[in-house]
């Protein structure tokens, strides 16, 4: 929650104001202006209407300011002046089973929902010598994540995949399915055709009633689109510090890093690896940090990350591989198959899972890796025939055991699990594969 003596400490005059001396690309420079950087701000227009901005940075004697909508009516001179230096969000109960944008206004349709309660937007991350170990699952409701991939209350995991390969798909059922107490989705730079398909097809009434959903479409401004994610995260938090566990639901995060990368270079950042300046690298922990459980509550965190042209080894990826506890490979050649959700489970981890598996389990996960290890390393062979039968008798039990494997890690949208069930179905898989 956001204390008292925090906004006393942003606090400036809101009488603040200066004026627009030019504009370049998406951002405008004011003058006059010592506005702090991330400080909200409202620009006239020629015609009298206001548009709102935020401070992203500074050039010269100028203040940099990206606005929240076009500068279409913006002249030389056009007056600014601040709103509020502390961004912050209005948070409460009452936002479940709502979607709403970035800055917390309702998009579903229905009344603004009255909140009594608020929090910032940009909190730091719960002390590092202050959280407990993750020692307990959380269902995703997905059979092969909780079996195989095993996430603990407060872990952060990535799912990593290229385009159409069944992201949206997947962190919808874990919203529908998942264990946890409260749900907060945060769909970043989405097409807005998509929204409504995740909320009605992959997300479900039932879901919906559990989470809140979050939403920045593609063609919004960046600053909304990275807000987006702060936002999500701030509602988590409030949920956590209420005692509940949240499972934080991010698509995707990809979005979120071109989304400052835009504002980066717009304030004056220099490119670096493939054009991403070096805040993108600064703001992802800071972002995921926050995750993670607390001695109140948790929030277990799922972050897609769209790879570019299928590169595990992009930036971004490669970034966030170091900073989560486990990622998920979503494979086309899977999803090409018709396979879903097209977990790669050889191509995936979860760092946490020994310490929330027994050993029965962990010993049944590690066979049936073994199992689907070894029918890769023949698959060429076996599809032409030249393999035979006898040479190899672990290979011989995994070509008998494909056709029960694959069952077993295949998953309709409208087929829940549970951990129980999940673990109990690898076991007598396992059993059978001998």
């Amino acid at each position: 929650m956001l204390e008292l003596e925090d906004q006393l400490a942003a606090m400036m005059p809101t009488g603040l104001t200066g004026s627009v001396v030019r504009t370049a690309g998406t951002t405008a420079a004011v003058a006059d202006f010592p506005a702090p950087v991330g400080a909200v701000v409202e620009i006239a227009r020629q015609n009298g209407d206001l548009v709102r901005g935020e401070v992203v940075g500074f050039r010269d004697d100028l203040t940099i300011v990206y606005p929240l909508g076009d500068l279409t009516g913006v002249r030389r001179g056009s007056r600014v002046r601040l709103v509020r230096t502390l961004p912050w969000l209005r948070v409460g109960p009452e936002l479940l089973g709502r979607v709403i944008d970035a800055q917390g206004k309702a998009l579903d349709g229905r009344p603004q929902p009255v909140l009594a309660e608020r929090a910032a937007l940009d909190r730091a991350p719960p002390p590092a010598t202050e959280r407990p170990r993750i020692n307990a699952p959380l269902a995703t409701g997905i059979r092969a994540l909780d079996a195989m991939l095993t996430c603990g209350r407060g872990q952060r995991m990535g799912i990593f995949a290229g385009s159409g390969v069944g992201k949206s798909v997947t962190l919808g059922m874990m919203a529908r399915y998942t264990s946890a107490d409260v749900c907060v989705v945060s769909l970043i730079g989405e097409r807005g055709r998509e929204v409504n398909d995740f909320l009605e097809k992959d997300l479900g009434p039932a879901g919906l009633a559990k989470s809140v959903v979050v939403v920045a479409t593609s063609d919004e401004p960046a600053v909304l689109r990275l807000r987006s994610a702060f936002t999500a995260t701030a509602i988590a938090e409030y949920f956590r510090d209420r005692g509940q566990d949240v499972l934080l639901v991010m698509d995707s995060i990809t979005r979120f890093a071109q989304a400052q990368r835009e504002i980066g270079l717009a304030a004056g950042e220099p490119p670096t690896t493939r054009g991403y300046p070096p805040s993108v690298f600064a703001l992802l922990p800071k972002l995921v940090e926050r995750a993670g459980r607390t001695r109140a509550g948790s929030i277990t965190a799922f972050y897609s990350v769209l790879v570019e042209a299928d590169d595990p080894n992009e930036p971004i990826g490669d970034a966030l591989r170091g900073l989560l506890d486990g990622h998920t490979w979503l494979s086309r050649k899977l999803a090409a198959r018709g396979h879903y959700p097209a977990i790669d489970l050889l191509g995936s981890v979860s760092r946490l899972m020994p310490d929330l598996t027994d050993r029965e389990h962990q010993s049944a996960a590690i066979r049936l890796r073994e199992l689907l290890s070894v029918y890769r390393d023949h698959e060429d062979l076996i599809a032409i025939g030249a393999y035979r039968r006898g040479s190899n008798p672990l290979l011989d039990r995994a070509i008998a055991m494909q056709e029960p494997i694959q069952r077993f890690l295949q998953q309709a949208i409208e087929e829940g699990s549970d951990f129980t069930a999940a673990r109990q179905a690898l076991l007598e898989l396992v059993q059978r594969a001998g």
